[in-house]
């Protein structure tokens, strides 16, 4: 059997670097907590989606076959206020944001999971789930109809997140009419209310609490003790951390061998926030830059770290782009190459953690050495241009024509007609020898930031 390459992954959860070892030699069982559909998608989620798109294209590039799950979440309280609110069902309003996501997720070049579990085609799972968990001394129905999980009958309660239960006990704010045994416990399963939808179970009619949703998905489709379990760093507590002690709780196992979590996007250094007026979809930011300028962006943070979100860093993104496409555009990539110590090195940044700054800062050092070898050995600079190729396109980078990006991407302006004319018009100038007209026709196209450039493609243009 083959082996495939050591790969080291931060566990959250043991706050260490850790070799992956999955449960079925070459095999991964991964779940990421996915969105709650009842708005368009934001940066935040544009991260999780790029960072956890990244991970499954690179653990299958070394070998690994991946399984990819990420659940959509269309029964929440914002989902029925939201539906309340718009005057339509709740299937309609989720549907529609459904499909939104998708159309998000694709432009951002994300492959789509293996498969996407919703939350209400999982009640039955939900409630067998809840019933293990009373069985076993861990869940309790408090008079409203409420089914609760009782944090103190879960002694390592807590350990993903590093925090004890005595000091939550003690800063936790004390509910007004609650009847939870202890300020810290979490609902598993909610008594319906009026005008709400339900569901029949033991308990009467109601609906599942959000923590029970995941950890019946994810066990459903990956089964106990799989590989990864991912998300946003939001996430980490409480979420995980109810995750783990009603899984374990039902199970008696462990339910996750490694956790990921994904580091938060702040805006000009402040938190994301609508009441700040810094929130940003990820429809606001593809009006104004193409999706790979954004999808750059994201890949060049290290996933665990923050991510500050400016129109400056979008811009400086997209410049950076700009040199890969403009090296692209001059180099012709050969139809096949060697791979060279550009991927050895390229590789050791992917498997240590991902380390998707280091791996980019490796492809900058190849478009230098491209560029350096274009005037004295072209069918060496050929190779290492398909090289680059390969390499970014393991990211989902440098995926457009360069002609194509350097005119602007698919964020081209409409006056690219216009463009076009006016280069016409300069040629035929030219070809008439009429050079004060050729001239003028040059510096208008420059004062709307067009520059005119002859290589082997004949002439080409590209935006400032």
């Amino acid at each position: 059997m083959t082996t495939l390459p050591q790969v080291q992954i931060y566990n959250s959860e043991s706050r260490s670097k850790v070799p992956l070892q999955p449960r079925v030699p070459g095999q991964i069982g991964l779940y990421v907590c996915g969105m709650t559909v009842y708005d368009f998608c934001h940066i935040g989620h544009a991260r999780v989606m790029v960072a956890f798109d990244v991970i499954v294209r690179q653990l299958r590039r070394l070998g690994y076959a991946v399984k990819y799950v990420r659940n959509i979440t269309d029964i929440d309280d914002k989902i029925i206020k939201r539906a309340q609110e718009n005057g339509e069902s709740i299937h309609e309003l989720t549907a529609r944001f459904i499909s939104a996501m998708h159309e998000d997720s694709d432009r951002l070049g994300c492959l789509r999971p293996d498969q996407e579990p919703k939350a209400t085609d999982y009640i039955p799972q939900m409630q067998q789930l809840i019933e293990q968990l009373t069985q076993r001394g861990h869940a309790y129905t408090a008079d409203s109809g409420d089914v609760y999980f009782a944090v103190e009958s879960f002694p390592r309660y807590g350990r993903l997140s590093g925090r004890k239960l005595e000091d939550m006990q003690a800063g936790a704010r004390v509910e007004v009419d609650t009847d939870k045994r202890n300020p810290m416990d979490f609902v598993l399963w909610k008594a319906a209310k009026p005008e709400e939808p339900h569901w029949v179970s033991p308990w009467g009619l109601g609906r599942p609490g959000w923590h029970i949703e995941c950890s019946a998905m994810s066990t459903c489709c990956l089964g106990q003790g799989f590989d990864i379990h991912g998300g946003g760093g939001d996430l980490l507590f409480p979420h995980h951390e109810n995750e783990i002690a009603q899984s374990e709780g039902a199970s008696g196992k462990q339910y996750v061998n490694t956790w990921m979590h994904v580091g938060f996007v702040n805006v000009d250094g402040e938190k994301m926030s609508k009441s700040l007026g810094n929130f940003f979809t990820i429809r606001d930011v593809l009006e104004h830059f193409d999706a790979e300028v954004l999808r750059y962006f994201i890949i060049a943070s290290h996933y665990r770290s923050p991510l500050n979100y400016s129109d400056t860093a979008l811009q400086d993104s997209k410049k950076a782009l700009f040199r890969f496409y403009q090296t692209l555009n001059q180099v012709e990539p050969a139809a096949t190459y060697t791979p060279s110590e550009f991927t050895t090195r390229f590789d050791s940044a992917i498997q240590d953690d991902f380390n998707t700054p280091e791996a980019l800062a490796v492809l900058f050092e190849l478009v230098r050495e491209i560029n350096r070898l274009a005037a004295t050995d072209t069918g060496l600079a050929a190779q290492y241009a398909a090289e680059l190729k390969s390499l970014a396109a393991s990211l989902n980078l440098l995926q457009q024509p360069p002609a194509q990006f350097l005119k602007g991407g698919e964020n081209s302006d409409d006056d690219t007609a216009e463009i076009e004319r006016l280069i016409e018009q300069r040629q035929a100038a030219r070809a008439a020898k009429d050079w004060a007209e050729a001239d003028r026709i040059r510096q208008q196209l420059l004062d709307m930031q067009i520059v005119l450039e002859d290589n082997k493609q004949g002439l080409t243009w590209r935006r400032l």
